[in-house]
């Protein structure tokens, strides 16, 4: 199928604000900030400039389907190939690592979100899509969710917009917030990244983040594999949320089944996949028992490195994509509940994480 040339368009706009943060992020840290080697991010500089043109300018909507596309499609491309970065014992380790932190921080989410909301006059479903969105994994889990409960369009919208706003404040705030306490553990800064930001773009973006800032890979790999565990909790979580938060007046007959196979995310599977790729690669002398070690080990890098890069492409769509009105949009009450749940899965990720996070990685490790 040929693309409409706008959809081409949004991508090629997408990825030359991707090229031109590179440049941006060098120049303003070292011509303005007077650095030696820059502290600022690309992937910061990325969606800054993107949110820049997008608020500033009136970006045609014949551009939108190729942005939506980097910020999907590209976005979970590179997640999967992020899976080059572990073998299957350290994706396995953090896995046990953050399984208990994921789960006190859902349920802590889901049940006083959810109470609150109901407290504030916000009806049971809007309250449900919002705790469902922070605890989980976002507009995924949101969208996922919605059916369910009977969930109307507003609702979905003012979720997506609470999720969206608060999640990419935190992608900005959190990685600074996670060196200053965790700065000799990159591990328990990661985790904390993994656990406390909604979006699977969001915690891929903080997690960069804080690796280009200071120099900490640790923490964006057990981030994302923070971050997967929660989306995989969407199979178990999901029908739950569907009780909690179902009422039977908007029962219009309709009996929505739950497609399971649905709630595992194909660059989830990826991930692994290319996990497992690294761990036989790995083994023995010759990688495969073909390749020298000197060529596998520039195939991870390349691997690697278009990971990276599509990352980078997916947060310039993000900031294209993410408009200032849309916070107005909101209102105030459902604003008040998405503020609160973000700080709330935040601060029990903190707490939890300062307090049992470096005991559990001696005792997993």
């Amino acid at each position: 199928m040929i693309k409409m040339p706008g959809w081409w368009a949004g991508i090629g706009l997408a990825l030359l604000v991707s090229m031109s943060a590179a440049y941006a992020a060098e120049w303003f840290g070292v011509a303005v900030l007077g650095f030696t080697k820059s502290p600022v991010s690309a992937i910061m500089m990325a969606i800054i400039i993107g949110m820049l043109i997008a608020n500033v300018l009136r970006l045609p909507e014949s551009l939108q389907p190729g942005l939506k596309f980097c910020a999907s499609t590209i976005l979970r491309v590179g997640i999967m190939f992020l899976g080059i970065r572990l073998s299957l014992t350290g994706a396995g380790q953090f896995t046990l690592i953050a399984l208990p932190f994921v789960i006190a921080a859902i349920a802590i989410g889901l049940v006083t979100v959810g109470l609150l909301g109901r407290t504030m006059g916000l009806s049971k479903q809007l309250s449900g899509l919002i705790a469902v969105g922070t605890s989980i994994c976002g507009c995924t889990a949101i969208v996922a969710t919605a059916p369910l409960i009977k969930a109307n369009e507003s609702e979905v919208s003012y979720a997506v917009a609470c999720v969206t706003v608060f999640g990419l404040a935190a992608m900005f705030f959190y990685p600074m917030l996670a060196h200053e306490v965790f700065a000799t553990q990159p591990e328990l800064a990661g985790l904390f990244l993994g656990t406390s930001i909604h979006e699977t773009a969001q915690v891929a973006g903080a997690g960069m983040m804080y690796e280009a800032q200071y120099g900490a890979p640790e923490a964006l790999n057990i981030a994302t594999v923070t971050k997967l565990v929660r989306n995989l909790c969407m199979i178990a979580v999901i029908p739950l949320v569907g009780i909690m938060y179902g009422t039977p007046e908007r029962d219009d007959g309709d009996t929505t089944r739950i497609n399971y196979l649905k709630m595992i995310p194909w660059f989830i599977v990826g991930f692994a996949l290319m996990s497992t790729l690294r761990t036989v690669g790995d083994v023995g002398d010759k990688p495969f028992g073909l390749l020298e070690p000197s060529l596998w080990n520039d195939i991870v890098a390349v691997i690697r490195d278009v990971a990276e890069q599509c990352l980078l492409l997916a947060m310039a769509a993000i900031g294209l994509t993410s408009m200032v009105a849309g916070i107005i949009k909101i209102g105030l009450r459902p604003f008040a509940l998405g503020l609160f749940a973000a700080l709330l899965i935040g601060g029990v990720s903190f707490v939890l994480i300062s307090l049992f996070g470096a005991d559990l990685i001696k005792l997993i490790a």
